[in-house]
């Protein structure tokens, strides 16, 4: 594409925002052009000084490249960001979606891994969900993948360290969990949804509809891979409480708590050294 050189141009900073603002215009290039109101109404005429035109292609058609190339750029991230949305909608009903989510949340950060933040909350009212009621709860996870993927990082307790302290010093030790790690309590259980699409194990025709049942899930990062499970119940309640920081006896009296009287003393132990074993090896807490 050759921009013109007109004396009456605009000086480099403000072409480059009117070709941004063309390009990335939600409905085209042409609605974008007769939606310029600065200084003055503009028109074709106007792109046409800015932007050479010949025989094949005018200088809107030429703009218009760029623009779908711009779109379709988004489109392929959304794909690989939401890979289990995409396959239960489908590739046309998810290139309407992405075409809707755009026109009321352009992209507004320099990294196009933002561009997919608020398509879950865009979801909770599209007329999909009369259909698949559970989409914006399964776009949701997916989005959580991505951000404690980008979340800071920590070291995490090891057991090591644990076994480090005095015994009588445990109930003492404070921690938290793992900046890199979310709880999602859902109403379907759209992690089991996920995990088919990513093993494969939800082709052959298989429905893409999961139980509502209501689950918490878990999503944290080991290392560098993040990793996602449902909790158990007693789970819920001492990571939320670890979320702040809080003292090992308080995460114990959680677990106790949660699991009830039904388990006996030694029953509640031996949960919570499970839970315990688990969350050092999975990497969820760090020292406070």
């Amino acid at each position: 594409m050759q921009v013109g050189h007109n004396p009456t141009d605009p000086d480099l900073r403000d072409l480059q925002a009117l070709l941004y603002r063309l390009i990335t215009a939600p409905e085209g290039v042409a609605a974008g052009l007769a939606a310029e109101r600065a200084p003055g109404p503009k028109t074709v005429d106007d792109l046409e000084q800015l932007i050479e035109s010949d025989d094949r292609l005018s200088a809107g058609e030429r703009l218009e490249i760029y623009a779908n190339a711009y779109f379709y750029r988004i489109l392929d991230c959304l794909k690989e960001d939401f890979p289990a949305t995409l396959a239960t909608l489908g590739a046309d009903n998810f290139h309407n979606l992405v075409t809707g989510y755009l026109i009321e949340h352009p992209p507004t950060e320099p990294s196009i891994s933002h561009a997919g933040r608020h398509l879950s909350e865009f979801l909770r009212n599209h007329p999909c969900t009369e259909q698949w009621p559970f989409i914006a709860e399964l776009a949701r996870l997916e989005r959580t993948l991505i951000e404690v993927f980008q979340a800071a990082d920590a070291v995490p307790l090891s057991a090591g360290t644990m076994r480090s302290a005095a015994p009588e010093d445990w109930p003492g030790l404070a921690m938290r969990t793992h900046p890199a790690l979310a709880i999602l309590d859902c109403e379907w259980r759209v992690d089991e949804l996920l995990r088919a699409v990513e093993t494969g194990t939800a082709a052959d025709g298989n429905p893409l509809v999961p139980a509502r049942l209501p689950v918490s899930v878990l999503v944290w990062r080991n290392g560098s891979r993040v990793c996602y499970r449902a909790l158990e119940n007693p789970e819920r309640a001492a990571l939320e409480l670890a979320r702040a920081g809080t003292k090992f006896s308080a995460i114990c009296e959680a677990v106790a708590a949660a699991a009830g009287e039904g388990d006996g003393d030694g029953g509640q132990v031996a949960l919570i050294n499970r839970l315990l074993a688990r969350w050092l090896a999975d990497g969820v807490l760090v020292a406070a």
